[in-house]
């Protein structure tokens, strides 16, 4: 049986005196975005953060960070790319840059084009040890002959190698970055008891980067781990976890959605 843990406090203090070095396989979370909501008057240190999920993260090990700005004298800040150049700053490679979209949006703007996606960066110590591709977008083209071409250096076309081995086009083929996901009471989470959490994000995003960036009996931290969506969905795929937030208000709030399926 997998296992879990839930810590209430600073997430530096607490994988500095918790976690040894090279022990958790996969990072997946999502920070506040500025200063947007004011969990307990508690604010987080980025930089120091990142070098402690340095510390902790084994070789090979991914982050995934889910992270957007927030717009603040009708300019938005950039954090999130500022974020993602510090990650790279301390070593981390940044294997992919990816897009959460919503099935919809949280408020109209009236000066610029409706929001309705968030960046999902994905950071690896190293060569990624672990990627499964998810294989579920549907091809137009199935039970073709692959007719695919690809551009040299010097602007010339060339049949790619698929093609001149004659290779069918399967009825499925990997997903594109873009992943969108219904949000929203009874679609984000299927337990009435995470919507008490005023952020949380779709289990089945959860789901699907943890399917994507780990394997059974790995370990997955989330140091903010608000509702505990992260915990949830990896003990519901043979993953161990640990999760850790600010707020005594959430981690009650995990442990009792921890309790509904673990019973």
């Amino acid at each position: 049986m997998c296992k879990y843990k839930i810590y209430q406090g600073d997430n530096i203090e607490i994988l500095k005196e918790k976690a040894p070095d090279e022990c958790i396989d996969m990072v997946l979370t999502s920070p506040p975005y500025g200063d947007l909501r004011d969990y307990d008057g508690y604010s987080f240190n980025f930089e120091k953060l990142a070098n402690e999920l340095y510390k902790v993260l084994k070789p090979g090990g991914v982050i995934v960070w889910i992270v957007k700005d927030k717009t603040e004298n009708g300019s938005e800040t950039g954090t999130s790319f500022e974020q993602a150049l510090y990650f790279k700053k301390i070593g981390f490679r940044l294997h992919d840059t990816m897009i959460y979209r919503k099935a919809g949006i949280s408020y109209p703007d009236t000066v610029r084009y409706y929001d309705i996606f968030e960046y999902m960066f994905i950071f690896s110590k190293g060569k990624p040890k672990t990627i499964n591709l998810l294989k579920d977008r549907k091809n137009k083209t199935a039970g073709d002959k692959n007719t695919s071409t690809e551009r040299k250096k010097d602007g010339t076309l060339v049949k790619q190698n698929s093609v001149k081995k004659g290779r069918i086009t399967p009825k499925y083929g990997i997903r594109y970055n873009i992943w969108k996901y219904s949000i929203g009471k009874n679609k984000s989470a299927k337990d009435k008891i995470a919507h008490e959490h005023p952020a949380i994000f779709p289990e089945k995003l959860a789901e699907d980067h943890i399917k994507t960036w780990s394997k059974e009996g790995d370990w997955i931290l989330d140091p903010m781990a608000g509702s505990g969506t992260v915990l949830k969905m990896s003990y519901l795929n043979n993953r161990n976890s640990i999760g850790i937030d600010c707020s005594k208000k959430y981690c009650d709030l995990m442990k009792e959605r921890m309790k509904i399926i673990v019973d």
